[in-house]
């Protein structure tokens, strides 16, 4: 059998065992919830959601105004980007991060510290369009 024949057949079966394992591994994603996180920012997301949250006094006020709540929070930490130029990565024993992102249909800037064991919500502030 000529090498390109062989080749050919090699590629076709690896295309279709790819896209069988595909379509295995969303599903089995979908059913238990759990995603694969390689960047930095899902990462750092990730980690931050799996702690018990803490709120400074500033957003206990906010939260108590039923300006923001909870639900609105957890949710704002599955898709905000962080910016890791202006944040805080290197201190000890909190690390402080700047997270952007769409907070009840706004824009807001959330400022976050990651210690080891909590994470503590300093700050949210919205963001004004022109």
């Amino acid at each position: 059998m000529a090498f390109l024949k062989r080749l050919g057949f090699y590629l076709f079966g690896l295309a279709i065992g790819i896209v069988f394992l595909a379509m295995f591994l969303k599903k089995k994603s979908a059913e238990t919830g759990v995603y694969f996180c390689y960047l930095p920012n899902c990462r750092t997301l990730k980690d931050i959601r799996s702690k018990p949250f803490y709120y400074s006094d500033e957003v206990k006020e906010q939260m108590n105004s039923k300006e923001i709540d909870t639900s609105a929070i957890r949710d704002f930490f599955v898709d905000g980007d962080i910016d890791f130029g202006n944040s805080d990565t290197k201190s000890s024993p909190c690390k402080t991060y700047l997270i952007e992102g769409i907070l009840l249909e706004k824009e807001a800037l959330v400022t976050l510290r990651n210690c080891k064991e909590k994470a503590i919500l300093e700050s949210i502030s919205f963001i004004q369009n022109n």
